[in-house]
């Protein structure tokens, strides 16, 4: 079943607000079952372009229909999603 454009929204609502700790997967999956949510940092996503680029993080969709899951841009193929939160720079003094 293709992600709709009203869920997209409701997922980027929701990780907007979260540090992707363990009440974010049970959010999520309640919201959105029989979908995927992986957590990652940012620098693990680095060769791919991100979906939607959100204030800490980026949302990635993932394509799991085959045997191996691929990142895709198209909501209609895409089966989960991958929230990579980018770490903030560290500051030497």
């Amino acid at each position: 079943m293709p992600f709709t454009a009203q869920e997209l929204d409701e997922i980027e609502s929701l990780l907007c607000g979260a540090q992707g700790g363990p009440d974010l997967l049970t959010v999520f999956r309640n919201r959105f079952p029989g979908r995927s949510l992986t957590r990652c940092d940012a620098a693990d996503m680095s060769e791919e372009s991100p979906f939607r680029r959100l204030l800490n993080a980026d949302l990635y969709l993932v394509d799991g229909r085959q045997h191996c899951w691929q990142i895709t841009t198209d909501p209609a193929s895409a089966t989960g999603v991958v929230f990579a939160v980018r770490s903030a720079p560290s500051v030497v003094a």
